[in-house]
């Protein structure tokens, strides 16, 4: 029985300053670092065989805190397709000053909708459409030969791989959320198909 663990990596400077960040590399804040070792601990007592993670620093420094913590050295593969979706013109911007020029309205759908893109970046619909084959062809090709793997990313490319992975539609992904260093565990069979699911929350 196979073992996914999604982790979003810990927050980001970006993160603790309210700014849409997308596909800018900056690092985890002070409070970050400490998410992902606590997701380490938590992580502790698990097996894996392989990591992956994006083209990221934040979520690479995520996953090298949690194996860390966790005392492991593990293989890891980087890829560009597990990175956050792409904000566009938003990238860099305060999320509140964004939503007083634009609208509260206009802005929770860039954020939220399945596939309205913000100006030049990504709806979650087109980041599904790069992380689902990677999933498919790679994450999936090792689960369904019985190795455990890490998944250390973002919030909307492990949105997408919630999706695909649980078989929501894409009003239903919109009301999910997924915070920084939180593992979730899936425990899959060999066809993919999930037998538990459990968020290991902070106690």
């Amino acid at each position: 029985m196979p073992t996914l663990a999604l982790v979003r990596h810990g927050q980001s400077i970006w993160n603790l300053q309210n700014r849409f960040t997308g596909w800018v590399d900056v690092p985890l804040s002070e409070l970050g670092a400490e998410e992902a070792r606590q997701a380490g601990l938590r992580l502790r007592g698990l097996t894996f065989d392989v990591a992956y993670t994006s083209a990221l620093t934040r979520a690479q420094h995520t996953l090298s805190l949690i194996q860390e913590t966790m005392g492991t050295s593990l293989p890891v593969i980087k890829d560009v397709a597990l990175n956050e979706r792409h904000y566009g013109d938003l990238q860099g911007l305060n999320k509140a000053d964004t939503a007083a020029k634009y609208g509260d309205e206009q802005v929770h759908i860039w954020r939220r909708s399945f596939d309205v893109p913000p100006p030049n970046g990504e709806a979650l619909k087109q980041t599904s459409e790069r992380t689902i084959p990677f999933y498919e062809r790679c994450i999936f090709g090792d689960l369904k030969q019985g190795r455990n793997v890490l998944v250390v990313a973002h919030g909307n490319s492990n949105r997408s791989i919630v999706m695909a992975l649980e078989g929501l539609s894409g009003t239903e992904i919109m009301n999910v959320e997924l915070a920084t260093g939180i593992p979730i565990l899936y425990y899959l069979d060999l066809e993919g198909k999930i037998l538990s699911k459990t968020i290991l929350q902070t106690t």
